[in-house]
């Protein structure tokens, strides 16, 4: 349990630094992430989780969290996101272990859906603090790619 009380604490003050300091895709992320926290937390208080099969909440839980991760990482202008996104791909490599390997034991899944878990507060902490930096020296930070197409409509008047 104090594993626990100790990774959400640090998750915590992840979210709180890049909520109230980070450009938008750190509090895209961070919004992901407390979307997970939140969505294990009600899990747990529904289901009793006993990694002895393919546990289907956190398997739905990982991909929407994958997408949507995966979804900043192509549109913001930061490399961190790329990291982020292989970090909440990871819990899916475990749920297909599992699904392949049933003989695969509780500890292994359980370890290898949430090992990656624990790298992703320090890299928001960090993203969070490199752009508060970016906007200390340049005074701006650009947050997401924006299409250099011109639209339909600005096309025809060039």
């Amino acid at each position: 349990m104090l594993r626990i009380a100790i990774f959400v604490t640090l998750l915590l003050v992840a979210l709180v630094y890049a909520l109230r300091k980070g450009g938008g895709p750190e509090k895209a992320v961070a919004a992901i992430l407390l979307f997970m926290l939140i969505s294990d937390q009600a899990l747990h208080l529904i289901f009793a989780v006993n990694f002895l099969s393919v546990d289907a909440g956190h398997l739905l839980i990982d991909l929407i969290a994958a997408a949507a991760t995966m979804t900043v990482a192509l549109t913001a202008y930061r490399f961190w996101p790329m990291l982020a996104a292989v970090l909440q791909f990871l819990p899916l490599l475990a749920h297909t272990t599992r699904a392949i390997d049933m003989d695969l034991h509780p500890i292994a899944y359980l370890t290898m859906q949430v090992a990656a878990s624990w790298l992703l507060p320090p890299l928001l902490v960090a993203a969070t603090w490199q752009h508060q930096k970016r906007l200390a020296q340049a005074g701006s930070d650009r947050s997401w790619y924006i299409s250099l197409r011109p639209s339909s409509r600005n096309a025809a008047k060039h």
